[in-house]
Order: structure tokens, then sequence, then C-alpha cells
């Protein structure tokens, strides 16, 4: 932790919107606020779809929209680390409500969300059926590589636990299975 006035001058500067003051406050806590998502994040249907880092940038976003406009004024650094983990545990309660919810509307509860939009919530058999067409038309434009994550995501894995059985960074994998799934979307609605 800061000393109290070095942490008054780095809370002035990213209330003046110093974008070296933010970077140096993500340094100081991205660790705690991850380890405090990682403890909440104990659902593993909820591990499929969001990460500790993802609840991270969150926090960090809406932290930096409100002290940007003054609405924080705090004196110590505890009081700062206090505050993110109190909006990490309610981000995680807020995104659980969230997937709780898409889930109930959902008839279908696929691995991609891509056939769930095709099938309404009253889904019947050749809606049902569609769905089951387009998600094997998704699986099958996708690479060996591509198809590997995404299995090890729907198998309720978190981004860190497949970057360690694939040896590579998680932030990585990530972005590489959203692309892929952009791509992959964007083939299928030009299809004819």
């Amino acid at each position: 932790m800061l000393p109290e006035e070095k942490f008054a001058d780095l809370m002035a500067r990213t209330r003046a919107g110093e974008e070296a003051a933010a970077r140096e406050l993500v340094q100081l806590y991205e660790p705690e606020i991850r380890r405090a998502a990682r403890v909440r994040l104990t659902d593993p249907r909820l591990r499929r779809v969001v990460d500790s880092i993802d609840i991270c940038q969150s926090v960090f976003g809406r932290f930096f929209q409100s002290a940007t406009s003054g609405d924080f004024e705090m004196e110590k650094p505890e009081q700062l680390l206090g505050l993110l983990v109190t909006m990490t545990r309610n981000r995680v309660i807020d995104e659980h409500r969230r997937q709780t919810a898409q889930k109930r509307k959902s008839a279908t509860n696929d691995e991609f969300g891509l056939a769930s939009e095709v099938a309404a919530e009253q889904a019947g058999p050749r809606t049902v059926a569609a769905a089951r067409e387009l998600l094997t038309d998704v699986r099958n434009r996708l690479t060996e590589d591509e198809l590997e994550i995404a299995d090890f995501r729907t198998s309720g894995l978190s981004w860190q636990e497949v970057a360690e059985k694939l040896n590579q960074p998680a932030d990585t994998l990530r972005k590489r299975l959203e692309r892929a799934l952009a791509r992959v979307r964007a083939e299928v609605e030009e299809k004819p």
C-alpha cells in the first residue's frame, strides 16, 4: 500500500484524468480485485461466460468514470481497496443475476449463444432442429485450435485454467475465441 501523501497525489491525478495515474492504480489494485472476483466466481456456468479479468475491467471502468466526475473522495489506500472489492462483489452478483435471467429466457442454452438466437422462447421441434444445425455449422467453421478453446470453456474451465492447459496467455486465448466467433457469425449471416 502507498503512504497516504502519495495516495492523495495519485487520487488527485486520477480525478484529473491523467492516464499514467490510472495505469498506476490498475497496477497496484488489479491483483486484489482479480483475487476478489475469483473468490466469488464459484459457479462453473458463470465462469464459462465471465472471467476475473472481465470483472476487473468492468470495475475499473466504472471506478474511473466516477472518479473523474469527483464522486469518490478517499484519504487512505484501504478505503479505495474496500470500495473496489465492494464494486467487484456487486459486479459478480449483477453478472450472476443477468446470466440467470438470460438462462430463464432462453429455451435452448447453447454453448456459443448463436443457436439460442434462432430458437424462440416456445421452441418447437423445427426450431430446436434448426438451432442444432446452426450450432453444428458454427462448430464446423471453427479451426481445431479455436474449437479446442471453445470446448474447454464450455466444459466450465476458467480462462486461466484454459491458459494453463494450452500454455498460452488467457487474454490471448479469450481474444482468439472472440474473433473466431465474430468471424463465424459474419460467415453464417452472409450464408444465403
